[in-house]
């Protein structure tokens, strides 16, 4: 059998950031992705956004890695040419009974260390935006978009340049736990039985199926898996905005959210879609809900402007109507089982959160 120091499953945004800091500290690192690239789930089907850190609960693990990670993500794109744009962001009420809710967020992501978002008076938001429409508005200034595709090849390229190595088409099938080390039954053209001293589970949508298939893994740390689908339309034309526009939050999402990309296209969505098993179609008959949506702070959107984009699938640990709940790391302290990391629930604000979810996972592996 052959043996290796430290194994990561999934290559993903999170799982190629993980990756990366540990061989950079000096361990032996072999990826294992079951697709034939990195990045083609949740980490490529998302709003690219850089968030500030402001909708998490104070206190929660989303926050801290979220306020950290946007500092360490700005300073990456920075230092490695990765495409970004600090283009800001708007969060509008569009009744006077949402201002209550905006007072909220502003409370909160001050809570969350995030003392740069500030409240503005409709006519100020709308001299920003013009084809806005709001009754108040937050400004978050450190809010800012990036091409995901390009941060995952340069977090690939750094682990590489410190040996990691890449193995695609590689799915686990199971493991088991021994004293010796983690082993692990890998598929592929060329199937095999690999022993790790660590292994970090990053596997995204199949995280809680993965950490179920390794014997002598409690059971009881695993939670459930519950897909909520995310679609996206994009908008025929020029985009009217030049910033984010975020409504008010709602249940299980931000609200059909207006984003740019950086060739300026505009996108909206996620919406909320529960779904039972994983299905990237998007249906073009949910755009009316889009409509009545995005027309509550853009008046002026004419039928017929949007066509079906993509669709994004949210790794949620809770149920639909269930409140809302944190990533969850699962470190040898929390299990009893050594050298493994179990991450489960990663969505957003994983993007963001990348890099200093990979410096929390290394200080628990105890990499010096």
């Amino acid at each position: 059998m052959e043996t290796v120091d430290t194994i990561v499953i999934g290559a993903g945004v999170v799982g190629l950031a993980i990756a990366r800091e540990l061989a950079m500290a000096g361990r032996e690192v072999i990826m294992l992705e079951a697709a034939d690239g990195i990045g083609t789930e949740t980490s490529s089907r998302n709003s690219e956004v850089i968030h500030a850190g402001i909708y998490y609960d104070p206190g929660s693990v989303k926050a801290a890695m979220c306020v950290a990670g946007k500092r360490l993500l700005y300073d990456f794109c920075r230092s490695h040419g990765v495409p970004h744009v600090n283009c800001g962001k708007l969060i509008v009420a569009t009744t006077n009974e949402q201002i209550a809710q905006l007072e909220k967020i502003h409370a909160q992501a001050a809570a969350n260390g995030v003392n740069d978002l500030r409240a503005i008076p409709a006519r100020a938001a709308m001299a920003m935006e013009a084809a806005l429409h709001c009754v108040a508005a937050l400004h978050s200034p450190s809010t800012g978009i990036i091409d995901s595709h390009a941060f995952m090849l340069a977090l690939l390229g750094d682990a590489e340049a410190h040996g990691a190595m890449l193995v695609c088409k590689s799915p686990v099938l199971a493991g088991a736990i021994t004293d010796a080390g983690i082993e692990l039954s890998i598929n592929g053209a060329d199937p095999m039985r690999i022993r790790a001293q660590a292994v970090v589970n990053a596997a995204g949508l199949h995280a809680q199926s993965l950490a179920g298939r390794i014997s002598g893994f409690p059971s009881a740390q695993v939670p459930p898996t519950h897909y909520c689908k995310g679609n996206y339309y994009t908008l025929i034309g020029r985009s009217p905005f030049s910033r984010l526009i975020y409504p008010v939050p709602e249940a299980a999402g931000l609200g059909v959210h207006v984003t740019i990309d950086l060739a300026g296209q505009a996108r909206f969505g996620p919406d909320v879609e529960w779904i039972d098993a994983i299905d990237y179609r998007v249906d073009p008959r949910r755009a009316d809900s889009f409509y009545a949506a995005i027309r509550t702070y853009w008046p002026d959107l004419k039928d017929g402007a949007l066509q079906p984009g993509y669709a994004g699938i949210r790794p949620k640990l809770q149920p639909q109507g269930a409140p809302g709940r944190d990533f969850v790391i699962s470190v040898p302290g929390d299990h009893g089982v050594r050298g493994l990391v179990n991450l489960f629930g990663i969505e957003s604000p994983g993007l963001t959160a990348a890099l200093a979810i990979a410096r929390y996972v290394r200080a628990m592996l105890h990499v010096s």
